[in-house]
């Protein structure tokens, strides 16, 4: 009984320590890319991205400006916090807070894919921008 107790014990540790990887992987993999935006490094920033976001963008070039124009919170912003990471199936989304520079925050969340690289980013969607007042 202590030789089962020892050993579902010692999965539980194992599993938890792959968990922790793959959370640390992710969040070093988005927080990667939003260094390369600080830096104005769309090529640095490019690198982050999956296969599919390199077809369609085509050039690190086309992606910058993209992400310039389209997520001015994630190119420049004042503040990024982690959130909750969640799976769908086999699919793992990860939130993520960012606040721009006026303040304002706006939820993310990012569609992660691992490769045997690492981790890749498939997608951003926006959950959450900042209340439109008067």
């Amino acid at each position: 009984m202590r030789f089962l107790f020892a050993a579902l014990a010692a999965m539980f540790v194992a599993h938890s320590a792959l968990a922790e990887d793959r959370v640390a992987g992710i969040e070093t993999t988005i927080q990667g890319q939003v260094d390369a935006f600080l830096a104005e490094d769309a090529s640095a920033a490019f690198s982050f991205a999956s296969p599919n976001i390199k077809r369609l963008f085509g050039t690190p070039e086309r992606f910058g400006l993209m992400v310039r124009n389209g997520y001015p919170m994630v190119w420049a912003p004042s503040k990024v916090r982690f959130l909750e990471l969640r799976r769908q199936g086999q699919l793992l989304f990860q939130k993520v807070l960012f606040v721009d520079q006026n303040g304002a925050p706006h939820v993310l969340e990012y569609n992660m894919m691992q490769t045997e690289n690492g981790w890749l980013i498939d997608g951003v969607e926006y959950l959450a921008a900042p209340p439109v007042g008067v």
